[in-house]
């Protein structure tokens, strides 16, 4: 027994001395050499921890003298890794291991305060692209409005319709069915080349001035030899000065040239198909002298937009459209030349909203992050993100989404971990 209770003591003794000290010694001279700042104490999980270690090794120390000295060694070193939070005979592996816990819980904070400022600029750039779609779809819309307003204007009265489809292909205009006695008329011949014809033509010129102010509302020309008509000209606006200009081939008009804004300038071609349509339209809506909208029709309705946004002279958006509805657009955001972006509607409620965007984030050309949108409360909002981080055609980053919220990730590429 007395055996047991010194190794239960042994070690406590060494720890602190209670020796009173020699009051006949003198006490040592001060110290004056510098010293390193103590390292901080241990942290209470750290003596649970070392009380828990030291009290394994003074049961196995203790072992040697039995079930006794089992359990003292392993009440005495507990009490010691309690007191001074190191572990017996483990040298500094205790504080190494401490401190080891430390700098992984350091580190591991930075990689979460990292994640988190990645999902704030995520959830920005986010709230960017649904601003940006937002702004697309009332581009659209302002087209449309457009075009509903200039099909408006061009229908005759007998023609004209109370709700005006504007993907509806506009008709070819058609002259008004006036009397022949109120037109001046005198031959005329064209140069070639004077309206794009290859041959000089001898036409015969109808002039109607009505107020009879010496400038002509409207000229007709007619072929001297076969009576048919091949161009009018015309002011729309009555301001003195021709505005519009309808070319005709075979009795069928084929273009009309307007200048719109009154500079003089011609700032919108038309060109119409054989059976009296529209076939194709051309827009230079900043009056620079480049064209910057063009429109196609098939089968009497508007399939497909391209505009040059910038007026670089290149094509930087299309939009398409399928049963009247827009379908899908594509977009070069960059102005480099190349489109970028492609998005993707479905009709909801009767109208076109977004469901897809696809992005080429880095230049060569092909989409490599893809989002699928919902509609929530009306308005588009992101479900789900895939990313082909590497550019091999297979998706490395899968995110998804619950109210425009990140609820999950999976990253198939370990080479990506953190993200």
């Amino acid at each position: 027994m007395a055996v047991v209770l010194a190794l239960s003591l042994a070690v406590p003794a060494g720890c602190a001395s209670t020796r009173a000290p020699d009051p006949v010694s003198a006490p040592p001279p001060p110290q004056t050499t510098k010293r390193d700042p103590d390292p901080p104490g241990p942290t209470g999980r750290g003596r649970l921890d070392s009380a828990v270690e030291s009290m394994i090794v003074g049961a196995m120390i203790g072992s040697i003298f039995g079930i006794f000295g089992a359990a003292a060694g392993a009440v005495g070193l507990g009490i010691y890794g309690a007191v001074t939070g190191d572990v017996p005979l483990a040298g500094s592996r205790g504080r190494s291991a401490r401190s080891s816990d430390a700098d992984a819980e350091e580190e591991m904070d930075k990689e979460i305060d990292a994640e988190m400022a990645k999902q704030d600029q995520l959830e920005a750039e986010i709230e960017q692209e649904l601003k940006r779609q937002e702004e697309l779809l009332k581009q659209i819309d302002q087209d449309e409005k457009q075009r509903e307003a200039e099909q408006a204007t061009a229908k005759t009265e007998s023609t004209a319709a109370v709700n005006v489809d504007p993907t509806d292909a506009p008709v070819a205009p058609k002259p008004r069915d006036l009397p022949a006695s109120l037109f001046d008329e005198k031959p005329r011949k064209v140069a070639k080349g004077e309206w794009g014809n290859d041959k000089p033509m001898d036409v015969v010129a109808r002039s109607l001035d009505a107020d009879r102010d010496g400038s002509p509302e409207e000229i007709r020309y007619y072929d001297q030899k076969t009576g048919a008509i091949v161009r009018i000209e015309q002011d729309a606006d009555f301001d003195g000065r021709m505005d519009t200009w309808t070319r005709y081939e075979a009795g069928l008009v084929v273009e009309v040239d307007r200048d719109t804004d009154g500079d003089g300038k011609i700032d919108e071609w038309q060109y119409y198909g054989r059976d009296g349509r529209m076939a194709r339209r051309e827009v230079d809506r900043n009056a620079d002298g480049i064209r910057d909208a063009f429109y196609l029709y098939e089968g009497g309705v508007l399939v497909e937009e391209r505009h040059d946004g910038n007026s670089d002279g290149k094509i930087d958006r299309i939009v398409h459209y399928k049963d009247r509805k827009v379908s899908s657009t594509e977009e070069d955001l960059d102005h480099d030349g190349r489109m970028d972006t492609w998005t993707y509607f479905e009709v909801v409620g009767g109208r076109a909203q977004v469901s897809r965007v696809e992005r080429d984030t880095n230049g060569d050309g092909k989409p490599d992050t893809f989002e699928t949108y919902e509609q929530i409360a009306g308005k588009p909002s992101l479900k789900e993100r895939d990313e082909d981080k590497n550019g091999d055609g297979t998706i490395d980053v899968r995110s998804v989404y619950e109210n425009g919220k990140l609820k999950q990730r999976e990253i198939s590429d370990p080479t990506l971990t953190p993200l």
